[in-house]
């Protein structure tokens, strides 16, 4: 840099730039761990009044389905049917709160496609 010129305000000093690097490698790492804590949580949601109950993991895999056997009509397995449905939607409602939650701290509550 020419003598008597000085950087725009605002912009990195020398050091600045390994702060920076070294902040944003800690948030990827935090970011991972909450990450991995979240894979591995399971979300429970009922339907029909505790009739159904499913288990999703923070993967959003179905887990587990219980069904109360005095549910169980052959002649509406329609209802049976919505009942699963509305459960497993719920419980996948919760990983979705749960992710933007946890990672809305890192974010700051930006939307980042890919991320969440």
């Amino acid at each position: 840099m020419a003598k008597g010129r000085r950087m725009p305000a605002g912009m990195p000093k020398g050091g600045t730039n390994k702060n920076m690097m070294k902040q944003i490698q800690k948030m990827q790492n935090d970011m991972m761990k909450a990450q991995t804590v979240l894979e591995e949580k399971e979300f429970e949601a009922k339907a029909g009044g505790g009739a159904v109950s499913v288990i999703v993991s923070g993967k959003k895999l179905l887990k587990s389905v219980k069904i109360d056997p005095e549910v169980i009509d052959e002649d509406d397995i329609e209802m049976l049917e919505d009942l699963i449905i509305a459960a497993t939607n719920e419980a996948l409602t919760k990983v979705d709160e749960e992710t933007s939650s946890s990672m809305g701290k890192f974010t700051g509550g930006m939307n980042i496609p890919g991320l969440m």
